[in-house]
Parts: C-alpha cells; structure tokens; sequence
C-alpha cells in the first residue's frame, strides 16, 4: 500500500447551503484553524456527541517539520480519540537527551526512566503527518463539516454567540456560532478582530530550521550542543524524524538576513559542517523563525474563547507549542460539550480560561529560562552559561541549571476550582493529587487481557475504586447509587488489587492492578477512590467511599458548587 504524501495533498472546495441562507445558518461550535490544535478540538467534540463546523482559509496541511516532538501527554490524548497509535507507529519514538558543549558531552538525561508507561516520553514526527491523521479522522465524522477555503473576515461577538462573515471563492457568505473557537494560529486574525493583543517578550534571535534527508548512524535522541566547533560561538539542535528526515536547528543570530539564511547556497555549508564533507543527504526544507514568549489576558471573550498559539506562543526550546495547544483543547472540550447540554453552567467555560492561563503562564516562565540560558544576551550570562556546561560534566548540582529546553510536561491544575481538596485527617504519597492528570499503568481487563488504565477510562468522570476482595451488594449498590445521583454521566471502575473474581455486574468496568503498579502511583489503599475528569485530571480522592462527598465533588467538578 503507497503512503500517502500529505505535503502534496490539496483539499477541494465545496459550497455549501448555508451560502444561500437568507439568514445566517446556526451552528452550536465553529472552530477556526484547521491545525492540530483546531483538529483535535474538533475530533473531542464530535466524539462527544456535538456538531462542529470547522473553516480554514487554506487548501493544504502545513509545509515542513515545524511542530515536531509530541509529548506523552499529546500521545494519550490522541489516545482517547482513537489516534495515539498511529501517531506513535510513525513516529520516533525517544526519552533520552545528550548535551554537549564545544565538541564533548556534558550530561545525558532520561525523561521516562521508569517502566509501566505505554506512551514514550516523545515522539518526533512532522507536523504535516499529525495534522494529516487528525484531518483523515475528522473528515470521516459525521458531525464534523470540514470546509476548506472559507476564510473569516469578520467576527461580531454576542452575549449568545458570535456572528462570522466568511469569504469563499464563490463570494462571501454569514453564519453564527453558538460558541466560536479561535486556533486560527500565532498571528490570529481573529484576535484582531475582537481588538485583543498577546502580550509579553520577543527575542532578538533567529534560527534556521533544515530538514535533511539521510542515513546517518545518530542514535533516536535529542541532541544539543552549545557553542560546536562546526558551528562556533551559536547553538544547534539535531532529531530524528520518520523517513530519515533529520530536523536540524541552527541558531544565527538577530542580525542575520532571514531571505538570504534560507538560500541552499548558504543553508548547504552549515549542514556540511555538522555532517561531514563526504555524508550524502538531500536539504527537503528551510525556514527562519524569530520566536516569542506571549499570551492574551484571557482566553474567554463571552462565546469567543482562544486555543493555541492564537492564545499563547512561546519559543520552541522544551517543545511547549503544539503540545500546549492540544492540552487547551482536552480541557476544552468536555467543558463545552457539558455547557451544550445544559448539564453545566455557563461559566465552567471561566475554568477553561483560568485553568489554561495558568498553565501558559508556565510554559512562558520555562520557554523564557530556557531562551536566556541558550542566547544569552550579554558577557556575563555568557560566561555563568559556559561555566555551568564545564561543571556539569562532573558535577550533579551543575546539571539542574544547565538549560537547552525544559521539556514539555501537563500542567497541574492545583489551584482550580473544580478541585475538591484532600481531607484534612487523610494523607497520600505521590503526585496523583487534584488537578494533576492521571498516570497511566498497565493492568488487565475483566478478560485478563493485558490492557493501559488510561485506555480503560472512556472519556466520561470516572469514579474509580480500589479493592483487594469481592465487594459486598451494599457498596455496588452505594456506587450505583451515586451514578445515578450524579450530574453527569459517570464511569464506575472497579480496581482490584489482589486476584479477586471480576464483578459480573455489566455497569461496571473492572480492571485488575496485576503489578501493583498502578495503586503504587496512586497510593491506593483497599476502598481509596479517584474522582477522575474526562480530561482525565484528577477532581478528587478519598481513603474510604462517601456518597454525599463524592457527589459533591462530582457536582464542583461541573462548576456547580
């Protein structure tokens, strides 16, 4: 079977009836930007049952690399969409990092160091291949009505919606979105439109991205090397890609010509320096970026809300873009769709907005860290920088200030307001605490087949129940009980800790925790419960079940308290 060449993919335009509406057609969400953050949004409401119209201006996925290195946390959440495989099969998968300063290595790190995970902590693949996945899912959807050339030239928000006037090649037509979401990317138009600014630091740096096709011997890591000899007194970066494409980013400095850095004849020598004079390899892509470090004051404008670089950019050392992006558009979903069905107020959409500022917030503070340490702007950040790479070498102290990308990690929403807080007379180990996402483990499903937690988890809340014995009728009927009481529709997963006999009951998911990996995570004790969010963010937790708390905190969960 031929693989597809998603670069040379152009998708057609089609008219549409809502061009021939007297009155603008309504819609309960349109989504802006048809790149991965748009997309994914996309795909999560639909498979939550909402329709969706999503409008990009353009024809085709984007050209080059760009987006490349998807954390994790990406992974499993295109895991949940039905996506994190393939995503993970065609890319490459990595967990260590070497750095080096001039020609010697100073320090290897190791983002996964320990076993029990299905996802690696990256994986390197083109963005155009991701956004091509995505596209594919979407467009086989039947909620989803992708239109391509439709470009956005005015937004006129309401208190119930927005109004959108859109240009086609057969002219210019309007409709109104319930809810508009804008991943119209960094430059958003649309953000222009509402009068809004991001705000922040841009840096005055360039790099020059390559993408090099060849066979070369280099390891699948991440590779970095402050001041090389083949490249003196700048920084270079070097992955691994799918198709033996190798990403390489040279930095170049503010006073370099961005139209003349791009030309083979100046591009071809910088990789011959790296690669050596007699390594084969064909230049596929070039570009330069100058990058920022910026957000929006808030992400929600009444029914207008912000999703990705429209709302937030940061440089591109740690990987922090496009992965940042898919996470707004995991918390967003599901609270919109609870909105939609009018089983949430209205200003559970306010914690979409806080809980992603926040996490933007430190994507900015860690994407800025890393910028000063990898350019730095003047002799003395220089010469700390070049003392601290010397020291690493030896010494483990020197290795937490060294700086080439603190890579991309989910936020921990731990001031939300959807969290209901530990009881003060319980205590837990761990990182499993409300608003951290859930870790996954491997366990077995009532089948005894070998299966990943988080792939047990259906995309609804979960409440989850730990047991090392048959439980009784009273707490199965107490646990069905709160189902019924709850809000929301909810998962109830019983875990068991010991080789128990699986419940027969079928509105019950039953998983067993044959390694102990997973109560290990989770400090689970026989009867600790998880209230889980269909983000998969931990809402809440106890050592013993309590109906009226975990109802509580179901209905806080929704924005309710």
């Amino acid at each position: 079977m031929t693989e597809t060449d998603y670069q040379a993919l152009e998708f057609a335009y089609r008219p549409h009836a809502d061009q021939q509406c007297a009155t603008p057609a309504t819609h309960p969400v349109v989504v802006v930007g048809a790149g991965p953050v748009g997309l994914t949004a996309a795909l999560d409401l639909a498979q939550r049952g909402v329709r969706v119209v999503l409008l990009d201006d353009d024809h085709k996925l984007s050209t080059g690399s760009r987006a490349i290195c998807f954390a994790k946390r990406t992974l499993e959440i295109w895991d949940r969409l039905g996506l994190g495989e393939r995503m993970t099969s065609k890319g490459v998968s990595w967990n260590v990092g070497k750095i080096f300063f001039r020609d010697e290595e100073v320090w290897r790190f190791d983002l996964l160091p320990e076993p029990g995970h299905r996802r690696p902590a990256f994986v390197n693949l083109q963005q155009y291949y991701a956004e091509g996945f995505l596209y594919e899912a979407a467009a086989q959807h039947p909620l989803i009505d992708l239109r391509w050339k439709n470009k956005v030239i005015d937004v006129s928000p309401q208190p119930d919606g927005a109004t959108l006037r859109v240009d086609t090649p057969d002219g210019t037509y309007s409709l109104r979105a319930q809810w508009l979401i804008a991943c119209d990317g960094a430059r958003s138009p649309i953000r222009k439109m509402l009068g809004q600014e991001a705000h922040g630091r841009v840096f005055k740096d360039r790099f020059l991205i390559a993408d090099v096709k060849m066979t070369a011997s280099f390891p699948s890591e991440r590779w970095f090397w402050f001041d090389p000899p083949f490249h003196p007194n700048q920084s270079v970066l070097l992955h691994r890609q799918p198709d033996n494409v190798w990403r390489i980013d040279f930095q170049l400095g503010w006073n370099a010509d961005p139209a003349e850095a791009v030309k083979p004849a100046n591009v071809l020598p910088r990789i011959r320096a790296l690669l050596g004079a007699d390594t084969p390899f064909e230049l596929q892509w070039a570009s330069v970026y100058t990058f920022a470090c910026e957000r929006m004051d808030t992400f929600r404008h009444q029914r207008v809300v912000f999703a990705g670089d429209a709302a937030h950019r940061v440089s591109p050392f740690g990987a922090r873009g496009a992965n940042s992006g898919v996470q707004d558009a995991d918390n967003l979903a599901w609270k919109l769709a609870a909105v939609l069905e009018g089983i949430a107020p209205d200003t559970l959409m306010d914690t979409y907005a806080s809980e992603r500022e926040a996490a933007a917030d430190e994507n900015l503070l860690n994407s800025t860290r890393s910028t000063d340490f990898i350019t730095p702007k003047c002799a003395v950040s220089r010469h700390f920088r070049n003392a601290t790479l010397r020291l690493a070498r030896e010494h483990p102290f020197a290795r937490g200030l060294v700086n080439s990308g603190r890579l991309s990690l989910p936020s921990v929403y731990a001031d939300s307001p959807l969290n209901t807080p530990d009881s003060e007379h319980e205590s837990y180990a761990g990182r499993m605490v409300p608003g951290a996402p859930a870790s996954d483990a491997p366990v077995r499903d009532a089948r005894h087949h070998d299966a990943w937690w988080l792939s047990m988890l259906d995309g609804r809340f979960v409440l989850a129940l730990f047991h090392d014995e048959a439980l009784p009728v009273s707490t199965l009927d107490a646990l069905r009980e709160i189902a019924q009481n709850s809000p929301m529709p909810l998962q109830l997963v019983l875990v068991a800790t010991a080789t128990v006999a699986a419940s027969s009951a079928t509105d019950f998911t039953s998983v067993h925790d044959h390694e102990g990996c997973l109560a290990q995570r989770y400090d689970a004790h026989p009867g600790t419960w998880y209230l889980i969010r269909p983000d998969q963010h931990i809402a809440a937790r106890g050592r013993e079940p309590d109906s009226q708390r975990i109802v509580r905190a179901l209905r806080r969960a929704l924005g309710q308290a």
